[in-house]
């Protein structure tokens, strides 16, 4: 079952979230609701942004072992 949340924002703010909700082609609620997702489930972590493996994890690249690492890297040079 969901909750209904009212919180109370500028009006600076909701135009910003109705850009980005636009260009992303999703609601603002949609919007929101993923941020705060995001948003609780980085501290659950125990990693903040000031966190070189948070920001490194932020990325995206992919990872492997350190010996699949270098077998990639060193096929790549053949």
């Amino acid at each position: 079952m969901s909750h209904r949340l009212q919180v109370l924002i500028p009006p600076e703010l909701d135009a910003q979230l109705r850009k980005v909700a636009q260009r992303n082609r999703i609601s603002k609620g949609e919007l929101v609701r993923r941020v705060l997702q995001e948003s609780v489930s980085k501290p659950a972590k125990g990693r903040t942004k000031s966190d070189p493996l948070a920001r490194l994890e932020s990325l995206g690249a992919p990872t492997s072992d350190i010996e699949g690492m270098l077998s990639e890297i060193d096929a790549g040079r053949r």
